[in-house]
């Protein structure tokens, strides 16, 4: 197994859509992150986030002011649309669909968790392929590993958060253990990538 990278690479890739996961510790994590996303950002970011099940989400309040992206809950059957952060809603399974468009479902948790990292992970990777950049961040379970390897097996781009910055480091800790991550990075440098994610140039889409 090789060693995952410890710095960000120059992205020439095209993404077309990030799937971010997280449990405890995920707000501050995301706080750090979401608000580097530049505001002609060509991918959908779309975030599992394990809430109580009980509470309403508070997470479009509290990531709006900070996001230059439009914030909001994912809706069933919404079509994806690039330069939008999509969050999954309390106690529904956030998935991608073909179109791509948003769906949610009420199965059974996986991990104890509905939403779950690996149900958003594994239908993006479905759909998405190279084109997708996986991100696992500050947790207290295993979910996420299981969509991490989907994602690789797809041909995206995997990101774990490294352990020692991680307030809870359980889930990027099994993360890691499952073999997926090709980068391992602090949320600094997270944060860098996603700056990166510049809609490409229309003129250099029809270069040859």
């Amino acid at each position: 197994m090789s060693t995952p990278a410890a710095a960000p690479p120059d992205l020439r890739r095209r993404i077309c859509a990030v799937v971010m996961g997280a449990s405890a510790g995920g707000i501050e994590a995301l706080e750090v992150l979401l608000p580097a996303l530049p505001a002609d950002t060509g991918a959908a970011v779309l975030i599992v986030l394990h809430l109580r099940r009980e509470r309403s989400s508070l997470l479009t309040e509290i990531f709006s002011p900070l996001c230059v992206l439009p914030v909001s809950e994912a809706q069933d059957k919404e079509p994806v649309r690039a330069g939008r952060v999509y969050f999954a809603p309390p106690d529904y399974h956030l998935l991608v669909d073909r179109g791509p468009q948003l769906a949610l479902s009420v199965d059974e948790p996986v991990h104890f968790s509905r939403p779950s990292i690996d149900v958003l992970f594994e239908s993006a990777a479905d759909i998405y392929g190279p084109a997708l950049l996986g991100i696992i961040l500050s947790g207290a379970n295993d979910d996420g590993s299981a969509g991490l390897a989907a994602v690789r097996r797809a041909g995206g781009l995997t990101v774990v958060q490294q352990p020692d910055s991680a307030a809870v480091p359980y889930m990027v800790r099994a993360a890691l253990r499952g073999g997926a991550a090709e980068l391992v990075l602090t949320l600094p440098e997270i944060a860098a990538l996603l700056g990166s994610l510049h809609a490409p140039d229309p003129v250099d889409d029809n270069v040859a």
